[in-house]
């Protein structure tokens, strides 16, 4: 099993509440991608914007997105990530959807809900922490507002610790340089690669975005950043340099003890 991990991130303008446009555009831009894409991951929301519509707009687990995803990662044979209102059980989620080739699915509830914008009225939020797996890597899954609480990012050195997070946002450009700097800060206080992907352009709300998409490793180098344009860029990740820093930094057998209360 090789250390490294390919990822695809896709910074993109959006369709305001045209789920059908999306996903035709962004089959269009997995179908240009022509290097290695084990991972493809789409900003959150990505087939409708920020929207606070979920009565009008959600999908459930059977609906077009979900199995739009099924369909392009088995014909290309990549995961494919990304965020999407989906109802369940008379509820709303902001869902970040992993879906594999297999056709196997992991979820990720959004745990917190952006109250400034309303997200909260609209939407329950998540109370688990979900960590993926691929190629012998672990990935925690994070959703946009999430970045500013630290302690629902924080490895658990008694736990199952995560080699990468991956942030997939609709963050705006008026707070783009809390969005660069926590995105390095959760990567050095976690000895773990960063991943943020979030759009560009304006919303339905005349909110500019400027994507600010980045990888950061585990020193907070920043291995990829790009503002302002639609990007689709890949880059292979190794494991490696995180197994190596954590033995010569063991910073993390140091941590604070504590323990993730769950709410429902």
């Amino acid at each position: 099993m090789s250390n490294t991990l390919t990822f695809t991130l896709v910074q993109s303008n959006l369709h305001w509440e045209d789920a059908a446009a999306n996903l035709q555009m962004f089959e269009a831009k997995i179908a240009a991608i022509t290097t290695p894409k084990q991972i493809v991951i789409l900003p959150e929301m990505f087939t409708t914007g920020f929207s606070m519509q979920p009565k009008k707009l959600a999908e459930t687990m059977n609906g077009l997105t979900v199995n739009w995803m099924l369909r392009m990662a088995q014909q290309h044979r990549i995961i494919i990530a990304g965020s999407v209102m989906i109802q369940e059980n008379d509820v709303f989620y902001n869902r970040f959807l992993w879906v594999q080739p297999n056709g196997q699915i992991h979820s990720y509830d959004k745990r917190h809900l952006f109250a400034y914008g309303g997200e909260h009225e609209h939407y329950t939020p998540g109370n688990e922490r979900i960590i993926v797996q691929a190629n012998g890597w672990k990935i925690l899954l994070q959703i946009c507002y999430d970045l500013r609480f630290p302690v629902w990012a924080r490895q658990q050195p008694n736990n199952i610790l995560y080699d990468a997070i991956i942030y997939v946002a609709n963050w705006p450009e008026r707070r783009s340089h809390a969005w660069r700097t926590l995105l390095q800060a959760r990567a050095i206080e976690n000895q773990c690669y960063v991943i943020g992907v979030n759009r560009v352009g304006n919303d339905g709300n005349g909110i500019p975005h400027i994507g600010d998409s980045m990888v950061a490793d585990a020193l907070g180098t920043i291995l990829y950043h790009q503002q302002h344009a639609e990007d689709v860029h890949t880059i292979t990740l190794d494991k490696t340099h995180v197994e190596q820093l954590r033995t010569q930094l063991p910073f993390l057998k140091d941590a604070d003890p504590f323990t993730l209360i769950h709410h429902a």
